[in-house]
């Protein structure tokens, strides 16, 4: 399964792209991460891709159940490649929101868009390591 985390904007602060690598290099670059300037554009000519946006309003999940979210969503059948939506300055689009198939939180606070890549890129590290039965800091 594909997954691609998709940020409007760039990752310019020199530790938050250090970060990032880190993460795709454990990953061993299964996870891709692509600034755009406009999100609704990238996913004009998508199909059979699972959007899940990251919004305040949306559900938050520990570890584990983001976890099993993920498995989840690999094994049902319905995409093959999973994008991870994070907004701008402004936040999501409407439009792009409406195209959401699950609407994440990560947390009630606000993060600078380059700050939630980081944390989300580290969280699809530790499911893996959950669903992989690997060890993991609680």
């Amino acid at each position: 399964m594909n997954i691609k985390i998709i940020l409007e904007g760039k990752i310019k602060e020199p530790y938050f792209k250090l970060g990032v690598e880190e993460f795709k290099k454990r990953l061993l670059n299964k996870v891709e991460v692509l600034e755009v300037s406009n999100i609704f554009e990238y996913l004009k000519n998508k199909t059979q891709t699972y959007i899940v946006t990251l919004e305040i309003e949306g559900k938050m999940l520990s570890s584990i159940e983001f976890a099993q979210k993920l498995r989840e969503i690999e094994t049902s059948g319905a995409a093959n490649e999973i994008l991870f939506l994070i907004g701008g300055a402004q936040g999501l689009d409407e439009k792009v929101r409406k195209m959401s198939d699950f609407k994440f939180s990560m947390s009630k606070l606000t993060f600078l868009h380059q700050e939630a890549t980081f944390i989300l890129i580290e969280q699809i590290y530790r499911a893996y390591r959950i669903l992989n039965n690997e060890p993991y800091h609680k």
